[in-house]
């Protein structure tokens, strides 16, 4: 990785210098820039003057105003904040009169102090570029990967950054412009005098009193000697330099190396030790912190970093040995030629840091070999991401896709009726023609349908159904083909006859269930018996039924002939009159029968169906079996 990269400052000299956004005496010392385009900065010294002065931007004053906050030991030490504002005025004034910070448009803020010494961490939030990742990942044998971060800082602020504690955060907590240095003056509602009479009393509202827990009596003081007092005085002085420095660390990662001596009143101080900073919401260095606390993740820089003003530095921020390989990805995108019908080569790997990586370049290299550009998509901790850098025609896809509805299951029984659940069934079937040499890993970009699942996926998919959609594998070997079937199985519910075939397969289904009630599984084991003698009967009688109307249709015809031969008188007539006649005494004969017949299958039936529709009233399955 060192031989392949080599990184310095990328400078981006202006060709004028800029003033500074905010600027102070008081020295910079650590600068955290966020991906919403505002920074962090904290400035630090010892103060012997009574106020603080800052020149800033216009633009800059309400950004400094609500986001000021200062940490001084045994608490925050700021009095005022004051500046000047912008007001209409008659005369204007001349430019030739203005001084150079009025030509440049900067406006001064004092912040007063309540003494004249003190040691002070002060912080402030204002517009900055954001900081931008670019990755860098060289593929190793055996499923390794080399994972590099780097992080690009851009400093526009009008001042260096010299030798300061740099750290970058990956998210964009709430930032938002506050136009504090402004007056506004809102318009109000307008009254008068009309004599108005309250036309109902108010009522009133009573709180009763409640006994209050009398203070703890104060302990009592003893007079310490002059002598002591100086010791205690000089102990106390190197055990605040130390909390507070432990504090801020505790924050910000940095320590305090001599306690503060300077400026410490003397005189009368009571036995109990000082208080510990304060923890009040305006401690800046609890800002970085609280970014931490809240699940961003911040990249604190370990050496003091200088950045130029009008200059960019790039810091590497991790390098870590992580799995990863180098795959092909038939994800069709309509955005580029031909991905419909050939897949992507793509580094696979996994962020097995603890933060998350943000939204960035990526390069990829392996045996020493520039392979192509990707874009990394944010990738929270655990995570693992598929990039595509570059397209390969050696391979082509084909996909077609059938549909089906299988494994009819008994989904509810209640009150005689019947609901059964089946499996829509979606098959995507994807053909793939391998024409290079070796043997490759392909990844398919699988759309799913988020309101199924898939069914028996292959070893090492991964369902997202975050994106709905599935990365599923295969191999195919060199100079070959393959298919891949991903089958995705949505469960439908439906009201059901229980004399259909999908009824029955059901309840055979539910029969055949280790899991099923016994009780429930005797009664559907006789309503099938039931059901396969209503079936027959039901057959039996649609023959009889069937044969009746032929024999019915027959007789008529019969009828009608002999009515049209009653006329005729020879011997010819006479005899297919005797042959007409028997042919309908033996149909009136077999019809008779047959309405005995379907009489007979009638009843029969209609006993079945009486006792099969008693049984299913009987059985209740209130869910489906898992």
């Amino acid at each position: 990785m060192r031989k392949l990269f080599a990184v310095g400052c990328l400078a981006l000299l202006g060709g004028c210098v800029n003033s500074a956004t905010v600027s102070s005496d008081l020295p910079l010392q650590r600068v955290v820039v966020y991906r919403n385009g505002v920074a962090y900065f904290e400035r630090a010294g010892h103060v012997s003057k009574s106020e603080i002065r800052f020149k800033m931007k216009d633009g800059a004053i309400g950004d400094f105003l609500a986001t000021l906050a200062v940490l001084e030991q045994g608490g925050s030490s700021v009095k005022s904040a004051a500046f000047p504002l912008d007001v209409d005025k008659d005369d204007v004034k001349p430019r030739s009169l203005m001084s150079s910070d009025e030509k440049r448009g900067l406006r001064k803020v004092a912040v007063s102090l309540d003494g004249d010494e003190h040691d002070l961490i002060l912080g402030y939030v204002t517009a900055a570029p954001v900081w931008r990742p670019s990755y860098r990942v060289v593929v190793l044998p055996n499923g390794q990967a080399e994972l590099q971060a780097w992080g690009i800082v851009q400093n526009l602020s009008g001042e260096d950054w010299q030798n300061v504690r740099l750290s970058l955060v990956a998210g964009a907590p709430i930032a938002f412009q506050a136009d504090l240095g402004r007056a506004v003056i809102p318009s109000r509602p307008i009254i008068t005098d009309e004599g108005e009479v309250i036309a109902a009393v108010p009522v009133g509202e009573t709180s009763l009193d409640q006994l209050k827990e009398a203070p703890a009596p104060a302990p009592a003081v003893a007079p310490m000697d002059p002598a002591a007092e100086a010791a205690d005085e000089e102990d106390s002085l190197s055990t605040d330099g130390v909390a507070f420095g432990a504090a801020r660390g505790a924050a910000s990662g940095a320590t305090t190396s001599s306690p503060m001596k300077k400026g410490m009143r003397r005189g009368a101080r009571p036995s109990a030790p000082p208080p510990p900073p304060s923890m009040a919401p305006r401690r800046t260095t609890a800002l970085a912190a609280m970014a931490v606390e809240a699940g961003s993740t911040r990249y604190d820089i370990g050496t003091p970093v200088t950045v130029p003003d009008n200059s960019a530095t790039m810091v590497l921020l991790l390098s870590n040995r992580v799995k990863g390989e180098s795959l092909f990805l038939f994800a069709p995108d309509g955005g580029v030629r031909d991905s419909a019908t050939h897949p992507f080569r793509v580094v696979r790997f996994g962020n097995e840091t603890k933060g998350i990586l943000e939204k960035g370049p990526i390069a990829v290299f392996e045996s020493n070999a520039f392979l192509g550009q990707g874009l990394l998509d944010p990738l929270p901790a655990g995570a693992t991401a598929t990039v595509p850098f570059a397209l390969d025609r050696a391979v082509g896809v084909q996909t077609e896709s059938k549909g089906d509805q299988l494994g009819e299951r008994v989904y509810r029984i209640d009150g005689g009726n019947l609901w059964i659940e089946r499996d829509a069934v979606h098959k995507t079937i994807y053909k793939i023609q391998n024409g290079s040499d070796a043997a490759i890993k392909l990844m398919v970009k699988h759309r799913r349908n988020p309101a199924a699942k898939l069914f028996e996926p292959p070893p090492g998919t991964d369902d997202n159904l975050a994106t709905n959609s599935a990365l599923v594998p295969t191999k195919v070997e060199g100079k070959s083909s393959g298919t891949l079937t991903v089958d995705e199985r949505q469960t439908v519910q439906q009201y059901e006859d229980w004399f259909s075939v999908y009824a029955e397969r059901a309840i055979a289904s539910y029969i055949s269930n280790p899991k099923a009630d016994r009780a429930t599984v005797d009664k559907l084991g006789e309503l099938l018996r039931l059901r396969k003698e209503i079936l027959k009967h039901r057959e039996t009688k649609w023959k009889l039924d069937r044969e009746r109307t032929e024999h019915e249709r027959s007789t008529e015809e019969t009828r009608k002939n002999l009515r049209a031969l009653e006329r005729a008188k020879d011997a010819e007539t006479e005899k297919l009159r005797r042959k007409l006649t028997a042919r309908l005494n033996d149909a009136v004969s077999r019809l008779d029968d047959l309405n005995r017949q379907t009489v007979s299958a009638s009843v029969k039936l209609s006993e079945l169906e009486i006792q099969f529709k008693d049984l299913t009233r009987e059985i209740r399955v209130a869910e489906p079996l898992k």
